[in-house]
């Protein structure tokens, strides 16, 4: 009789909890092992106990090796002791996407890229639904892929998308249609260097065939050799050149040509605002061209999406002041973009936990747009440091209702007030979402200067 397979999932978060109960639905026996207390997710264990998952909380111990597959959360790094462990036993490791992957019928769009992958796999999705598929949102956004993977069949699509982390352990995923929006610095405390992060996005293509289509960013110096890396069908997107297979500008026309050379649609009619966006604008739509929607269901998608929240989000105009929330900037790159994408000057409130940042890049935008920088959290003296001579810095130690009422005191009208932090947020907060809700919040409890009371 052939051995059972038995499964360790190390992670009882969002992902972890999905990926157990799939597999619980197949009778499989399941045993996740968490680092974290109980008390540190509450509905966990009820929600164990009630699919007939072994489990454990506070660290993991030698239970994890009595499996034959071990699945990673994405937060759980291949470094640590228990897995390194089980690598030494033969014991086979993988993720949630693969799992969730061999389990689904529906074609694939997989989605990566330091930036603008929430806005683009959104913007996919939104693009899809409209024209009448049936389709999927899931991966590091919304749904974990296995809470969906089940429901959707051969003539549904789902969108993924997926960080370089969810991509370390796949072995036989492929997606119809693989993208790589831009790869810049990031994740370097993860990782032991650059091209280490690089080999990690490229891994999206790794199982790709002819018949598969990859799209990429023709502008990215880091994407150059990708098209020759892999076996799919390559289309670019690209705001300074003219593709002989992808999509491009021209006289502020946005030009699909990967099946013959189409006009899609003038720019401006795009609602989401920036270059970024424009960069995401056409490989969203490549990529709903690749699955057969018409060039009139892609321009009413970009004419309608509204955006994501925590992405350059307009959160209120008071005392002539706008606030913009781009908490999920959590990268130095992002923060490069949204920098652009005012006109007004910027007060800047930035910081959180760093991941050995450089911020050279940004220096020249910072001299140039922002009046003054709020600093928050643990980087905040290594961005003081860096920012020195560009702008003045003020701290707020580790709250952020001290960094809005600075930054309120230091704009005045015709000025933006921008979150847009560089860093990652689980030094104050749980995550970028639980950051970006407390901005919000706090913007919207002040008051105006004409009701303050003397």
């Amino acid at each position: 009789m052939p051995t059972e397979t038995t499964y360790s999932i190390l992670g009882a978060a969002r992902s972890g909890l999905a990926v157990a109960a799939l597999l619980r639905r197949e009778g499989a026996r399941v045993f996740v092992s968490d680092s974290k207390p109980a008390d540190a997710n509450p509905t966990a264990i009820p929600r164990l106990r009630a699919m007939g998952a072994g489990y454990e909380f506070g660290g993991h111990t030698k239970a994890v090796l009595q499996s034959s597959v071990l699945i990673l959360s994405p937060g759980v790094p291949d470094t640590i002791p228990i897995v390194r462990q089980a690598a030494e036993q033969g014991i086979r490791i993988t993720n949630e996407i693969e799992i969730a992957a061999s389990r689904c019928r529906a074609p694939i769009i997989a989605i990566t890229g330091t930036n603008g992958k929430t806005t683009t796999t959104e913007l996919t999705g939104f693009i899809l639904r409209n024209s009448g598929l049936n389709t999927f949102v899931a991966g590091n956004v919304g749904l974990p892929f296995s809470e969906i993977a089940l429901q959707a069949d051969e003539q549904s699509v789902v969108v993924l998308e997926l960080s370089s982390f969810q991509l370390e352990h796949i072995q036989a995923f492929r997606p119809r249609v693989a993208m790589i929006l831009n790869v810049t610095p990031d994740h370097l405390d993860r990782y032991p260097n650059f091209e280490a992060y690089v080999r990690a996005k490229f891994r999206i293509t790794m199982n790709q065939t002819p018949a598969d289509t990859l799209i990429y960013n023709a502008d990215d110096h880091n994407l150059s050799a990708l098209p020759a890396s892999s076996v799919a069908r390559a289309i670019g997107f690209s705001l300074t050149q003219a593709l002989p297979d992808g999509a491009f500008v021209r006289n502020g026309q946005v030009i699909l040509r990967a099946n013959g050379e189409q006009e899609l649609m003038n720019t401006n009619d795009i609602r989401i605002r920036g270059p970024h966006n424009l960069y995401n604008a056409m490989a969203a739509a490549l990529a709903a061209q690749s699955v057969g929607v018409g060039l009139d269901a892609i321009r009413e998608g970009l004419k309608n999406f509204p955006g994501v929240p925590h992405r350059l989000e307009p959160v209120r105009q008071l005392d002539g002041v706008r606030y913009i929330n781009d908490s999920k900037a959590t990268n130095v790159d992002s923060v490069w973009y949204a920098l652009q994408s005012f006109a007004e000057p910027i007060v800047l409130i930035a910081g959180g936990k760093g991941k050995q940042n450089d911020y050279t890049p940004i220096l020249p935008l910072i001299r140039k747009h922002v009046k003054a920088v709020v600093l928050i959290g643990d980087e905040a003296p290594a961005m003081e440091a860096a920012f020195a001579g560009y702008a003045p810095t003020v701290r707020a130690g580790h709250s952020m209702e001290l960094a809005v009422e600075q930054a309120r005191s230091l704009a005045v009208p015709g000025d933006v007030i921008l979150l847009s932090p560089a860093c990652a947020s689980f030094d104050m907060f749980n995550n970028y979402e639980h950051r970006g809700e407390s901005f919000k919040t706090l913007v919207n409890q002040l008051i105006p200067a004409s009701e303050a009371v003397n």
